[in-house]
């Protein structure tokens, strides 16, 4: 199996999102880094060439080896935003309905604005994906680790 391309970089997070982002999208995705730093407690950092990623986790790999992947995040898809985040809990069904106009993948809630989302809701199913992975995976590994 070949590395992961999902990986931390030291790209700037700025100039990705000024070069991805439409004049539209980057007051939203200025939104989304303050409130991704907000709930997750930690910087935004680029994970690969289009993540803004928040935290990590280590999750088994079926070789034995340990995978890495950024807790939260986002990414600019085109004309759509998409937050990356586990909605498995039982509250999540009623929280997603509760959200606004979006569309959901295994692990990436798509919407083409903020403005169509409820933030409160936003802010519980991010905060209840960071829970869920801790539950699962345990505590986050140190900075830089």
């Amino acid at each position: 199996m070949a590395d992961a391309i999902t990986r931390p970089t030291q790209a700037s997070v700025e100039q990705v999102l000024a070069d991805r982002a439409a004049p539209d999208q980057l007051p939203d995705c200025q939104a989304l880094l303050a409130l991704l730093q907000r709930v997750s407690g930690e910087p935004p950092r680029m994970w690969g060439p289009s993540i803004v990623g928040f935290g990590s986790y280590r999750y088994p790999l079926a070789s034995g080896k340990l995978g890495e992947s950024c807790a939260t995040g986002f990414a600019v898809r085109g004309r759509e935003l998409v937050v990356y985040l586990v909605a498995e809990a039982p509250n999540q069904p009623a929280l997603l309905a509760r959200l606004g106009k979006h569309r959901m993948g295994k692990a990436c809630l798509y919407f083409k604005r903020l403005a169509d989302l409820d933030p409160q809701v936003l802010e519980q199913l991010i905060a209840g994906s960071l829970a869920a992975l801790r539950r699962r995976f345990g505590p986050a590994p140190a900075s830089g680790a």
